[in-house]
């Protein structure tokens, strides 16, 4: 075979090539980036939803009637807890998107729940059934309500003397179970102080003046 045959024969071959690179190559390549993407997505979904589902704050419920805040003192639950008292401070759990909480008392590890009756009591598992999950609904009057997720229109609810009520006598519209939620003392999260800087006719005529080009000689 001749020189020139030669060459005309690699020159062919290069080209076919480039014609399977350009058919075949997007495909391949679309292909591994929808696996790989897809793959992405799904780990970082998950690490999205363990980080950001999870939501875990201590306050303290401040009742309106009682005037003192609620106590998880273990299975008995009461509304005469003073101001920074350890039964008074509680864990509001939020382990899904919404409204849903769970409600733990930080010293006792016991939850708030609602039995069928609509009696407060404290449960140590609050995977036993739906009635240590609340509905946090805030109020007009700046308070807020906690109903029950399983027995709806039964709230949380307390007497003058701090004693619970039963969920079916209780209405949203009454004092007992409005509750102000609360920070434990020396808990309140920080504040960055803002600053302002204020700028009067004057010193912009300053620094007009400071600013512009010296006169030409």
């Amino acid at each position: 075979m001749s020189d020139n045959h030669m060459c005309l024969f690699y020159f062919s071959l290069a080209r076919c090539f480039q014609v399977v690179l350009l058919f075949y190559s997007p495909l391949q390549v679309l292909t591994v980036c929808i696996v790989n993407f897809g793959v992405h997505v799904e780990n970082q979904t998950g690490v999205r939803d363990g980080l950001s589902r999870k939501h875990h704050r201590v306050y303290q419920l401040y009742s309106r009637t009682s005037g003192k805040h609620i106590q998880v003192l273990g299975k008995k639950i009461t509304a005469m807890g003073e101001d920074g008292d350890k039964y008074a401070q509680l864990v509001v759990e939020a382990d899904t998107f919404g409204s849903q909480v769970r409600i733990r008392g930080k010293e006792t590890n016991y939850y708030l729940c609602m039995n069928r009756k609509g009696k407060l009591m404290g449960k140590k598992d609050s995977s036993v059934n739906g009635g240590c999950i609340f509905i946090e609904i805030m109020l007009e009057n700046n308070y807020t309500a906690w109903m029950s997720a399983r027995y709806v229109g039964w709230y949380i609810g307390f007497t003058k003397r701090g004693r619970p009520r039963r969920g079916p006598n209780t209405l949203p519209n009454q004092r007992d179970v409005h509750f102000m939620k609360r920070f434990p003392p020396g808990e309140q999260p920080d504040l960055q102080p803002c600053s302002f800087t204020t700028v009067s006719k004057r010193s912009k005529r300053v620094q007009q003046t400071s600013t512009a080009p010296p006169p030409l000689q």
